[in-house]
């Protein structure tokens, strides 16, 4: 059964994709998605409407997903808690923070991300350098409590900037980016996250044996003669890295880096190298349908990080009393 799953997966993704290419103000049937994305000829106005605007779109829905979920699963395991999210170490307050200071200073979109992407990594240096002053960077809960102390603080300076910001042009386009949006997704953006998500996710995969065992402890782990504090930080820099990627062109998004690696979870079981690839597949095929939800359902967009938490909220509470009541 467990292997078929990635082929079933994988058949959900690619059928996610092309629904999602064909759903819009100017419907495209599936098959006619399918005959393009062959190579097939096409009328001018479907293949301008499916290259140009959807399919970038949905290509950036697909990473972020994927990207998010990776990233949670990672840090979930490293951390032997199912209650981590990718933003623990305040990467998103972080990236928030450089995005909506580039949004106040009037920079160009491109500029606002690489700000995003910058400050996400920032943020994390800072937990570190944090954790190592107080002698602690070994320790999983001083880095922990580190990163909540550095996102608060990028919180408050978002805060801030808020206040400082034109209440009629700069404080909408804030709002709305710290929601979460794919609105003004050009084939660029994806495209250059596109390396940096797998600089940081190529680790991962490489190394998905030696993240699980991690996740049994730390003692059981150093018996097995793996380097736990280079392991833990090389982790932590990958998943980093995908989520400011992630978080850069697309916002603040919640719940998927949380909910996600529990839906494989109940798929793939606690494996880490089991677990991975089907976080992946199914981060990505979440992300692309609810944007295209978000996109379709009502006369104007919704933000992603509005229906991400309308979903997740319930399904993680289904998730948790579905736990609990296996173990009755």
């Amino acid at each position: 059964m467990r292997r078929s799953i990635l082929p079933l997966l994988g058949l959900l993704l690619i059928v996610t994709v092309v629904v999602a290419c064909g759903i819009g103000p100017y419907p495209v049937s599936p098959l006619t998605v399918l005959r393009m994305l062959a190579g097939g000829a096409a009328n001018p106005a479907s293949a301008h409407v499916v290259f140009d605007i959807r399919l970038p779109r949905v290509l950036a829905a697909l990473l972020v997903g994927a990207a998010l979920a990776a990233a949670g699963s990672a840090y979930q395991s490293l951390f032997r808690n199912p209650l981590v999210s990718p933003d623990i170490l305040g990467v998103s307050s972080g990236a928030g923070l450089g995005a909506v200071f580039g949004i106040l200073l009037g920079l160009p979109v491109f500029a606002v991300q690489l700000l995003g992407f910058g400050g996400g990594l920032a943020t994390v240096f800072c937990v570190a350098m944090l954790a190592r002053a107080l002698r602690g960077e070994a320790d999983i809960l001083v880095l922990v409590l580190a990163g909540i102390v550095v996102g608060a603080l990028a919180g408050a300076a978002i805060a801030l900037v808020k206040v400082l910001a034109d209440p009629y042009e700069q404080l909408p386009a804030i709002t709305f980016w710290l929601l979460g949006s794919l609105s003004g997704i050009q084939r660029g953006d994806a495209l250059a996250a596109v390396p940096i998500v797998l600089i940081g996710l190529v680790p991962l995969v490489l190394l998905r044996w030696r993240i699980g065992v991690l996740g049994l402890g730390e003692e059981e782990a150093r018996a097995l003669g793996i380097d736990t504090v280079w392991l833990r930080r090389l982790v932590i820099v990958s998943a980093t890295l995908i989520t400011a990627a992630a978080v850069a062109i697309s916002g603040v998004i919640g719940w998927v880096g949380l909910m996600v690696p529990h839906m494989a979870r109940l798929i793939a079981g606690s494996r880490f190298d089991r677990l991975l690839p089907v976080a992946i597949l199914l981060g990505g095929s979440f992300m692309v349908a609810v944007d295209t939800l978000a996109r379709s359902a009502a006369r104007i967009e919704i933000p992603l990080g509005v229906l991400t938490a309308l979903i997740g909220g319930p399904v993680f509470v289904w998730l948790l009393w579905r736990g609990r009541r296996a173990l009755v």
